[in-house]
């Protein structure tokens, strides 16, 4: 139980504003990451050009791609491909919503640094920048949690 605790209570900054400015970098952050990021990986949204693919023809490319990156990701490229998307799509709209935060975020910052390091290295700074994004802000929620404006706050609050 106090793990439970460790992990949901978050860190409360001096002034309401804070907590609102992160709250929304938070929010904006996760649902780009869920809708557009994470939701590619699972085939969504169909193309034009996909029409005539099934399913799973459409999700090919991720496990392949993760596959290219050899080593253990060669191993086991389906489960690490399904664990990246998950991490980006449900991991998101946990940290937009602000539920398990330091968990979701721990995930996207797994997933971001292996998107930098193994997928996005070669192509350069402006390559990099989204996952580094999304790292930056993964890392400071990892840290202070979802603050005053989060599911996690309203569930520290009753675990007291």
């Amino acid at each position: 139980m106090k793990i439970i605790k460790v992990l949901i209570t978050p860190i409360i900054q001096k002034h309401w504003f804070a907590d609102l400015l992160f709250a929304i970098l938070r929010f904006i952050c996760g649902m780009l990451l869920a809708i557009d990021f994470g939701a590619s990986k699972f085939g969504m949204p169909w193309t034009p050009d996909d029409r005539n693919l099934s399913f799973f023809e459409v999700v090919a490319w991720f496990p392949e791609d993760v596959a290219s990156y050899g080593g253990i990701f060669a191993i086991a490229p389906v489960f690490f491909a399904w664990m990246g998307a998950f991490s980006e799509a449900v991991g998101g709209l946990l940290l937009a919503i602000g539920l398990k935060t330091r968990v979701a975020s721990f995930l996207i910052m797994c997933t971001m640094l292996v998107a930098i390091f193994m997928q996005k290295w070669n192509q350069g700074t402006w390559g990099m920048l989204p996952a580094m994004g999304f790292l930056w802000i993964s890392v400071y929620n990892l840290y202070l949690g979802s603050g005053r404006f989060g599911i996690d706050y309203l569930i520290s609050k009753t675990l007291k």
